[in-house]
């Protein structure tokens, strides 16, 4: 049986210390809470074959879309289609705090990468079907 998720997206968000945990994962859509440091940045990337949206819970930062740079602070939404460059960048003077949503999921469930560096170290990790539930 299959339960689903229900949790205070806001707080799991101000809570995450991590550059990016997962927090559930579906088969067809995962949720990932993840924290940028000052002047930090996810990295420039394009998913051929997800989707992403990606909610500012704190900071302010800038989303880059195919070159186009957009300010971005709490509240703001950014949706990136499959195929679309992109990158989000931390530019406040505090963390950037977001919450994103891939379909298809792109992250093994369950990963936790603390820092950046991490994330980077292991960048053969993928979703690779294994869901939450």
């Amino acid at each position: 049986m299959v339960h689903g998720y229900v949790g205070n997206i806001e707080q799991e968000t101000a809570s995450n210390p991590h550059f990016r945990r997962v927090l559930y994962t579906a088969h067809n859509q995962q949720l990932v809470v993840m924290t940028l440091a000052e002047g930090e940045e996810i990295g420039e990337e394009v998913h051929p074959e997800n989707d992403q949206f990606i909610r500012i819970e704190a900071g302010e930062g800038a989303a880059i879309l195919n070159g186009e740079r957009h300010a971005i602070t709490d509240g703001y939404v950014v949706i990136i289609p499959a195929g679309l460059r992109h990158n989000i960048v931390n530019v406040g003077a505090g963390p950037l705090k977001l919450y994103t949503l891939y379909s298809p999921p792109h992250h093994a469930d369950g990963v936790v990468h603390p820092t950046k560096a991490d994330a980077i170290k292991d960048e053969a990790e993928h979703f690779e079907g294994d869901t939450t539930e």
